[in-house]
């Protein structure tokens, strides 16, 4: 294993529980972190596009952001107040409200703040929506990835994950995803309508339950088409719509919301977490229809559920959508993520690889998973930190939102070099000696 020149990467195999995942594919320890960059303790520089798994859509330590706290933390503001009146609480829930939420439509919904993580805002949900229909099952969505906890996990597919579990995952219904037939022959919306029509054979859930945009399933994106069906099937049996946003939202599909393209979703509960405290701090948030909001006071409660500096930070991150040169960027930087992975893809041999997702959350997905890895482990080797994602065969890529075209295509044509490089590698003949050994 290798080592830096000042810590040993052995003291996490020493200290750390095997559980840990990412530092296994970039066995180095970093130290510090500016924009799109990270630098590891030898002072080698990488180029980031994992961005803490859409965490860092404003990128690493953005000065303004960064500023604002240390100004908070200099006056003595509480940093902990569970969830108790706070003037950095009333400027974030006030800037979100007139910013985001109000220009699209959603000012008659409340915000609720679970805890600092994006599988608690799910829990959140799903709890909310069986209280107020008085139902139990909710129906997901296959590859779909919601958070580790067991309300969460229940409507996550990842065999992984689920197995890690150690009790049953129960009431929640598995439907294929709406974009494209799957391989068994099944489609997406008949299987909507034979599980939500007429003629369904089970009681309505109390939920529905989707990315429109799937994250760690692969980059699949839901069709507008789809999108409608499941609102319309929602209403004729009394279910609610939840989006899941956490890695999809905060701007990452190009606007704010992924959904804002299918205005006929209308979600009642959306789900919200990474980048919404805009550098990288713990936050996550529920928005809920008013009239759905049934809670009674703590009912659902946790220690954190006032973090302060988070909210300072939203709020700094908040004014990138008041600048309509940031705005106009993220369309920019979404079209030429684009062109450039098309070019990459028409570049190699014809069926190996194609583009997936949408924005700035695209990627390359490739007809074999061994591909996908190597690409990822030879971007590594050339200072470019990237994951994989589905069932490994998706090479997902996250820049800043932040990131600069001209910094775009350098890394593009890293990412193009190292694709082709990497194919011609693996489609090679293997020589008489290898063919003897």
């Amino acid at each position: 294993m290798a080592e830096t020149d000042r810590t040993p990467v052995t003291v996490f195999e020493r200290h750390e529980s095997n559980v840990r995942s990412y530092c296994r594919d970039f066995p180095v320890v970093f130290e510090r972190a500016a924009g799109h960059h990270l630098w590891d303790s030898t002072g080698r520089r990488y180029v980031d596009l994992l961005c803490g798994a859409g965490s860092l859509n404003y990128g690493h330590n953005p000065p303004a952001i960064v500023e604002r706290v240390m100004a908070y933390l200099a006056t003595g503001g509480p940093v902990q107040s569970l969830d108790l009146h706070t003037a950095a609480k009333a400027d974030f829930l006030e800037r979100l409200i007139g910013l985001v939420l109000e220009p699209r439509g959603l000012g008659d919904f409340v915000v609720q703040f679970p805890g600092p993580a994006g599988t608690l805002a799910v829990e959140a949900a799903l709890k909310l929506a069986r209280k107020v229909t008085g139902r139990t099952e909710v129906i997901a969505f296959t590859a779909g990835f919601h958070g580790a906890s067991l309300g969460a996990l229940a409507a996550t597919t990842s065999p992984l994950l689920r197995g890690g579990a150690g009790v049953a995952l129960t009431d929640v219904t598995i439907l294929p995803y709406g974009d494209a037939a799957h391989p068994d022959g099944t489609d997406p919306v008949t299987a909507l309508e034979q599980a939500l029509g007429p003629d369904a054979r089970t009681a309505p859930p109390a939920a529905i339950l989707l990315e429109t945009v799937q994250g760690e399933g692969g980059l699949h994106t839901a069709p507008r088409t789809w999108l409608a069906r499941i609102r319309e099937l929602a209403d004729s049996v009394g279910a609610l719509v939840i989006v899941d946003d956490i890695q999809a939202g905060c701007g990452r599909t190009g606007t704010f919301f992924s959904f804002e393209d299918a205005p006929e979703l209308r979600p009642d509960l959306v789900c919200l977490s990474k980048s919404l405290s805009g550098m990288g701090l713990p936050m996550a948030a529920l928005l809920i229809r008013r009239e759905i909001d049934q809670w009674s006071p703590g009912e659902h409660n946790g220690t954190f559920r006032g973090h302060n500096l988070a909210f300072v930070a939203g709020s700094a991150a908040l004014d990138h959508w008041t600048d309509p040169h940031f705005t106009d960027h993220t369309a920019e930087l979404a079209a030429a993520i684009r062109t450039s992975l098309t070019s990459i893809t028409d570049a190699l041999p014809a069926g190996v690889a194609e583009v997936v997702g949408k924005g700035a959350m695209s990627g390359l997905g490739f007809t074999r998973a061994e591909t996908a890895e190597g690409v990822r482990r030879a971007l590594f080797h050339a200072g470019v930190v990237a994951e994989t994602s589905g069932q490994g065969h998706v090479l997902k890529l996250l820049p800043p939102l932040t990131m600069s075209l001209t910094d775009w295509k350098e890394v593009a044509d890293t990412i193009g070099d190292t694709a082709l490089t990497t194919v011609a590698g693996a489609r090679a003949p293997a020589s008489r000696s290898s063919t003897a050994a």
